[in-house]
């Protein structure tokens, strides 16, 4: 009896030395009602999956399904001069971004599921365009992730310029893990860098390498849907999806490999598992990962001064579990995590407008505005 005691209390210490190691190093968790309401100022989306603010505080917002919508004095307008398009799987229409010097060239920037191009399926396409009187003009193909793929999920895409003024887009790894992600010679499951006209950046990592795509800035990703240019640090800062667990917060750097899937803190969504690494030599570890998943879609840096002690947080929203995470960041790493924007439906987007108010971007319900409580 005694026996079978000690095996029943090995089997439990190390079940729990297994369940510490998947689960997210956060030391700190609450449910706290942070001191805010909510309102919702665009009412009537179906998936807003991004959106940005115009110099005159009006918006752009995308619908997967292939619209791009100006929102201005109340009113939504249908933008008209769109490529062709509509929902592949998860891809559609995606996100949405202003040039740094929109003021004076007029330039968007925008990605979706185009079908063009080689193979049959689609793929992730950036795209810049010129905005202007409610219409698209002059519109460009900056890059065309090939070949196209009938797999509907990983399209990836965010967009977001540096201080330098280069371009960065995700592409997903399309669903073919074992193949595109850890390859520099093919497209998926990577973050890219342009200029903003879309030329190669001379000093790109992959340049002068033998056959590799040399837009690639970084790889090792599995589904990047969060994209943001640290306003403290210029840092490029991206979530990603993990599978089952191994949800993922990195900071860009150039010719980094971010490990997926080699090194993954998750699991197949049938329960097995497909690596035993974590970590490994010469692959970047996550500064935060989240295990169970969240599904995190949108991130946005709160910088203002509306929010008092917010400020310096990052927001990651949840598909999954319907939130918006506060993150509270010191030296780089999530200390400490308290859920806001509960139970109004799958957040998809998050930006800090203009004006200094954090919106959020809200599946089937529209966006809403944070208005801090006085």
């Amino acid at each position: 009896m005694k026996q079978l005691r000690f095996l029943i209390a090995i089997c439990f210490i190390w079940l729990l030395t297994f369940a510490q190691k998947k689960e997210s190093p956060i030391h700190d968790t609450s449910n706290t009602a942070l001191n805010y309401k909510t309102e919702v100022v665009v009412p009537g989306l179906n998936i807003p999956w991004g959106f940005t603010f115009l110099p005159d505080n009006s918006m752009l917002i995308t619908e997967k399904e292939g619209k791009l919508i100006h929102f201005k004095n109340g009113k939504k307008q249908e933008v008209s001069g769109l490529p062709t398009m509509g929902s592949y799987g998860q891809g559609g229409l995606m996100d949405v971004e202003l040039h740094p010097n929109f003021e004076k060239n007029n330039f968007i920037y925008f990605t979706y599921a185009a079908t063009h191009g080689r193979g049959k399926g689609a793929n992730t396409a950036l795209v810049r365009a010129v905005f202007k009187d409610g219409r698209l003009s002059d519109t460009k193909i900056l890059y065309k992730a090939s070949p196209n793929s009938r797999r509907g999920q990983h399209f990836g895409s965010r967009i977001a310029f540096d201080r330098d003024g280069y371009l960065y887009f995700s592409v997903g790894d399309r669903g073919n893990r074992d193949v595109n992600p850890q390859d520099i010679t093919k497209d998926g499951g990577k973050v890219y860098r342009l200029h903003d006209d879309g030329r190669i950046p001379k000093d790109n990592p992959f340049v002068g390498k033998a056959n590799a795509k040399t837009a690639i800035y970084s790889y090792g990703h599995r589904n990047p849907q969060g994209m943001e240019t640290n306003p403290f640090t210029g840092e490029i800062w991206t979530h990603e999806h993990g599978p089952r667990g191994g949800d993922e917060i990195n900071i860009i750097k150039p010719g980094n490999n971010y490990g997926w899937p080699k090194a993954s803190f998750g699991i197949n969504y049938s329960g097995s598992s497909f690596t035993d690494h974590t970590s490994l030599p010469g692959m970047v570890d996550p500064l935060h990962q989240w295990t169970p998943s969240i599904a995190p879609s949108g991130m946005a840096f709160v910088s203002s001064n509306r929010y008092g002690t917010l400020k310096g947080s990052l927001l990651v929203g949840s598909l999954k579990f319907q939130y918006v995470s506060v993150c509270t960041l010191k030296n780089n790493k999530v200390v400490k995590e308290e859920k806001i924007v509960e139970g109004l439906g799958r957040v998809r987007s998050i930006e800090q407008g203009r004006d200094g108010y954090i919106y959020v971007g809200i599946e089937n319900l529209g966006i809403v505005k944070l208005l801090p409580k006085k």
